[in-house]
């Protein structure tokens, strides 16, 4: 992506490509996009919620907010001077608008478009990672990208408060299992039709059961054909993105940052995962906060960052293509 490339429609057509990258929630991607001649509109796809797991929309909002953080890596790094409105309207499900301007992109854009090379490399690491994140540079790059978008990245040290956090988990998973229709939701993503280009295949799942016995963080998903070592610690980083409001814009904001943190920590050559599990109930999120975080913010998404178990890049889960998801 160049400073050169075509203005107008087939500039918002390539930045699109790049955003339908994003990760979303059980791959979902719950997005719709109307493109003209110099904007383009990120609609929320009702459809494409998920009632059981998210039954307030956070994960919806902060999946799409993602997808509205790679559209401006993507813009950036083509040269792309925009602007972004959010919520323009009263419809809940039109979630931003994004200008082209014509002029130059923002001085502050040079370190985001960096960020565009990562795209195509970034994946979700669903096994154990071998290391987490020592470097304290890496910590504040990814942090300062997060604040970009009014969030902040806490890192959970502590090896209490770790424990906590796997004990909140574990709380948490056993009231969302027991919600009605959860399971069948859940079944409903990681066993999609052939060719349906969405969900979380196989492929992307570790094989047999790599855990070591006892609570974890994340969804426990079918076992999957991924290789992966079996029954050993996983030693990520566990980092929390949280946003002084509770609102949707502070949720979109919130998916913004993560997935520009997401691109940053690829380009540093780190593992990611995002999680969302602990936060599918209000007990357990109020306490992640205010007990493992120590925080009056709002917890809107959870991250393993680290070392992979080995260097050879994963496959990338299915994408629908950007002629599928656009307004008409």
């Amino acid at each position: 992506m160049t400073a050169s490339s075509p203005p107008g429609p087939e500039m918002l057509r390539r930045a699109l490509a790049a955003a339908v990258r994003a990760p979303s929630v059980h791959n979902t991607q719950p997005w719709r996009w109307r493109v003209t001649t110099d904007r383009l509109e990120l609609h929320a796809d009702p459809d494409r919620r998920l009632p059981y797991t998210d039954p307030d929309r956070r994960d919806q909002l902060v999946s799409c907010g993602s997808a509205l953080g790679f559209l401006h890596v993507a813009l950036a790094a083509l040269g792309a001077g925009h602007e972004v409105v959010r919520l323009p309207t009263g419809d809940r499900n039109h979630l931003a608008t994004v200008r082209l301007t014509g002029a130059a992109p923002d001085p502050a854009d040079h370190t985001v478009a960096a960020l565009a090379r990562a795209i195509p490399h970034r994946r979700t690491d669903r096994r154990p990672f071998r290391e987490g994140v020592d470097s304290r540079h890496a910590r504040a790059v990814l942090g300062e990208h997060a604040a970009r978008y009014g969030a902040t990245l806490h890192t959970v040290t502590d090896a209490v408060a770790r424990e906590h956090l796997a004990a909140l988990e574990d709380t948490a998973a056993r009231e969302v299992r027991a919600r009605p229709g959860q399971a069948a939701e859940l079944l409903v993503w990681t066993h999609r039709y052939p060719g349906s280009h969405d969900g979380v295949p196989a492929g992307s799942l570790p094989r047999g059961a790599p855990w070591r016995p006892g609570p974890d963080l994340g969804v426990r998903f079918p076992g999957g054909s991924l290789p992966a070592r079996a029954a050993v610690r996983d030693e990520a980083t566990i980092m929390v993105l949280t946003t002084h409001a509770d609102d949707d814009p502070a949720r979109l904001a919130a998916g913004e940052a993560a997935g520009v943190v997401l691109l940053a920590a690829t380009a540093l050559g780190l593992a990611t995962c995002p999680l969302s599990r602990v936060l599918e109930t209000s007990r357990t999120r109020a306490d992640l906060a205010r007990q493992v975080l120590r925080t009056t913010d709002h917890p809107q998404l959870l991250l393993r960052v680290g070392r992979p178990q080995d260097d050879a890049e994963l496959p990338e889960t299915p994408r629908r293509s950007p002629a599928d998801v656009l307004l008409h």
